[in-house]
């Protein structure tokens, strides 16, 4: 019998000198699936040659590949957009966006170049550092390494490398900005600037409801309950591939109802009333879509043209670093200077978690601050035994701060 058949399972035979000098080991390895691999590996010495059998044995039994694949990063990163990016169950947006990331960060990177085997954590970190000094945004940079480290998952997934070298680095951090917001005046002003514009009711109801752009846009009259005071939000409205469709809320709890101030109800049924004046004009060219925000004709706005009208309406009310955003950041911190909950304005945001409201709006109004420290002290300073079991009502006066901020133009 051959050595190799009177050892164990993944020993190999003992290492035999070539006539090139090497050492070789003829390996075989049993998997716990039954599945039999035969190896040949050679060594400069004998124990070189069985170090790399015995790496061998050991990742195959834990189930990993025998060796990684000598394939670029960049040839697999082209298979992982065309087929695992495109059969995942991400927004088609999202799926844009990580194959456009993929082209530009992936691809053209030193780290593209290398072959699968031989990518390694620090590869990762100087890719990372590469970014950097390109002075790329913090935010643009954990995308880029989101996408690369999905894809190095996928390679791993499908037997192409063993360890994923991307999971051994820290996710790259995101400094927190407190949300840039404007003043009741400045909505106002900005407001007025847009004047009678197609879009002035989206930026009044954005504000007034602390919608996305492409959630406001996405509204169809059959979510608009007046009688209740409520907008039900469905979905986001967006230019995919040059087509404008709605796909799903940004999270699962964008799904939701939102009340409507008394401004907001007016400015709706204002709306409703322009717009069927318009289906009256436009006769057989209008388009029946049910949408709130339309063209003249019926059809769904473009959140472009909608951008484009906001800088020009920011523009002339000396406003030019504000964006369509700044309106939901401008209803949010409104709410909270005036004492709504932090859960509350979560959910009107439709954020998914409080924890994200709470990073993005860190700013609290100094005089709410001082107001709810000076409740407390008036609470400790005339509290006693008499009074101990006794709650704490709120004025009339702080339940109707709670209900919003109101704007006025």
């Amino acid at each position: 019998m051959t050595p190799a058949k009177r050892r164990g399972n993944s020993e190999g035979s003992a290492p035999r000198r070539r006539a090139d000098g090497r050492f070789q080991i003829n390996l075989r390895v049993t998997d716990e699936d039954g599945l039999s691999q035969r190896f040949t590996v050679y060594g400069s010495t004998p124990k070189e040659s069985r170090d790399r059998a015995a790496a061998i044995s050991a990742r195959i039994l834990g189930g990993q590949p025998a060796k990684d694949r000598r394939q670029t990063v960049q040839s697999f990163t082209l298979h992982w957009i065309d087929t695992t990016l495109q059969a995942s169950e991400r927004k088609q947006n999202t799926k844009n966006l990580y194959a456009g990331v993929a082209r530009t960060h992936v691809l053209s990177s030193s780290l593209g170049r290398l072959t699968l085997d031989k990518v390694r954590p620090s590869h990762v970190e100087g890719w990372v550092v590469g970014l950097r000094r390109k002075g790329l945004a913090d935010s643009t940079i954990r995308t880029a390494y989101t996408v690369l480290r999905a894809i190095l998952d996928t390679a791993v997934r499908d037997g192409a490398i063993g360890i994923n070298p991307a999971a051994a680095i820290k996710r790259p951090k995101v400094t927190s900005k407190e949300a840039a917001h404007l003043t009741p005046t400045q909505v106002a002003d900005l407001l007025d600037a847009a004047g009678s514009t197609r879009y002035a009711p989206l930026f009044e109801l954005l504000v007034h409801t602390g919608l996305r752009r492409g959630e406001a846009l996405a509204l169809r009259w059959a979510d608009v309950d007046l009688d209740r005071g409520v907008l039900r939000v469905r979905g986001t409205l967006a230019r995919i591939d040059g087509a404008l469709v709605v796909t799903e809320p940004k999270t699962a709890k964008s799904n939701r109802f939102v009340p409507i101030s008394t401004s907001a109800e007016r400015l709706l049924l204002n709306l409703r009333s322009a717009q069927a004046a318009e289906r009256l004009h436009a006769g057989s060219a209008w388009h029946e879509t049910g949408y709130v925000f339309t063209t003249e004709t019926g059809d769904p706005c473009d959140p472009r043209n909608a951008l484009r009208a906001f800088k020009v309406a920011a523009a002339r009310a000396g406003l030019p670093d504000a964006g369509l955003h700044t309106l939901r950041h401008s209803a949010a911190s409104a709410m909270l200077s005036h004492g709504v909950p932090l859960k509350v304005v979560s959910d009107i945001l439709g954020h998914s978690s409080i924890a994200i409201t709470g990073d993005v709006y860190g700013h609290v109004s100094p005089d709410v601050s001082r107001d709810a420290v000076a409740t407390l002290g008036a609470v400790l300073s005339n509290s006693g035994p008499a009074d101990s079991g006794q709650t704490v009502r709120r004025s009339s006066s702080s339940r109707s701060r709670s209900r919003g901020p109101r704007f006025t133009r």
